[in-house]
């Protein structure tokens, strides 16, 4: 918020609507100023917004006349929104490097066990032999989807919010798309031209792809743990010392961060569901929808960025027990099943292609 505040002073300043000397003092106070979270959220409680004692608290440590420039223009859903954006955007980066890194392990895993024969198991009953590759190959092919959703999404997401008051920039008296470049080009966000105040649909879509995200986590967590149930046994966890262990049955080894992925996938579809909730706001300004949504985005990202660490850790040291597998397929296959054929293999090439060819 404080960055905001700095180049908004600054944009203003070039546009000639507060003095040079005022922007500069402002740019010196938020680049150096100190808050209180604990006082600033229980006087964001009274205010109704997190903008009007942080705004209080920034002026206290502006010298002279500069504080009657500070937030010049501008509205509280302004510094939130545009805050949030500049938060969500270095998250952003972080996800999409935890989905390079369970996408990375997962076409290892294709590749590498491209010849390792399996039984597929469909409706929780074994069905017909497939190549493990081919299973790791279903499980890249979701990461190679999300990585392109999510990067989009993000990046229409994580724009600036300058619209004042109501919205139309009023208070730059005819400069105010100047302004909003300038502020979007100091901060690094790009400027979509168009107030979003009432309309929330890119957190909104930013929102539901993160769920996603734990979702495809989840999915290669439930595959992982049933894999390692002690009766199947064809893959485990990598081990370490006190990890998945159990407080009273030392015998046991317990698939601890498969466990983490799958927490996060239940729990992240609600979370999207608040912020698909929140769509209809009256009018300009909403009343109660976009006041949640940083909070629950955050929530989503730290939900998605757990499962990908603790999925991409999985995949990278799985133990694949191949002797089982091979057990378990003549123990359980039909008779006359057939091995999967080429058409398994290209599916594999296809995920491998697919991996690279949408790289970042």
């Amino acid at each position: 918020m404080a960055r905001f505040e700095g180049a908004l002073a600054a944009a203003c300043a070039k546009a000639g609507l507060i003095p040079a000397a005022h922007a500069q003092a402002i740019q010196r106070a938020c680049a150096e100023a100190r808050f209180d979270p604990a006082e600033l959220a229980l006087a964001a409680r009274e205010a109704g917004t997190l903008a009007i004692p942080f705004l209080e608290a920034l002026r206290r440590q502006v010298p002279g006349d500069a504080a009657s420039s500070v937030h010049f223009g501008a509205t509280s859903q302004d510094v939130i929104d545009s805050a949030a954006s500049l938060c969500l955007k270095a998250g952003a980066e972080r996800l999409e490097a935890l989905i390079g890194e369970l996408g990375d392990a997962a076409a290892s895993l294709a590749k590498r066990h491209a010849d390792t024969p399996t039984i597929a198991r469909t409706l929780l009953q074994p069905a017909l032999p497939v190549p493990f590759g081919w299973k790791a190959a279903v499980w890249l092919s979701f990461m190679a989807r999300s990585r392109v959703s999510f990067g989009r999404a993000a990046r229409e997401a994580c724009v600036l919010q300058l619209g004042g008051p109501a919205g139309t920039l009023s208070g730059y008296g005819g400069k105010g798309a100047e302004v909003a470049t300038a502020v979007a080009t100091e901060l690094g966000l790009p400027n979509p031209g168009l107030t979003w105040h009432s309309a929330r649909d890119g957190f909104a879509r930013l929102g539901a792809e993160t769920a996603i995200l734990a979702g495809a986590a989840a999915k290669i967590a439930r595959d992982v743990s049933l894999l390692m149930q002690a009766e199947v046994a064809e893959a485990a966890e990598p081990a370490r010392p006190g990890r998945g262990g159990s407080s009273s049955m030392p015998h046991k080894r317990n698939p601890a961060l498969c466990m983490l992925a799958l927490e996060a996938g239940q729990r992240a579809p609600g979370l999207a569901a608040t912020l698909l909730a929140g769509l209809s706001p009256e009018h300009e300004r909403g009343l109660g929808q976009w006041q949640g949504q940083w909070l629950t985005l955050r929530a989503l990202f730290m939900a998605a960025s757990s499962a990908l660490s603790a999925m991409g850790e999985v995949l990278e040291g799985l133990e694949v027990n191949a002797g089982a597998m091979q057990a378990n397929l003549a123990r359980l296959a039909p008779p006359a099943s057939v091995p999967a054929d080429d058409a398994a293999k290209a599916m594999i090439e296809r995920a491998l292609a697919m991996w690279r060819e949408k790289a970042p």
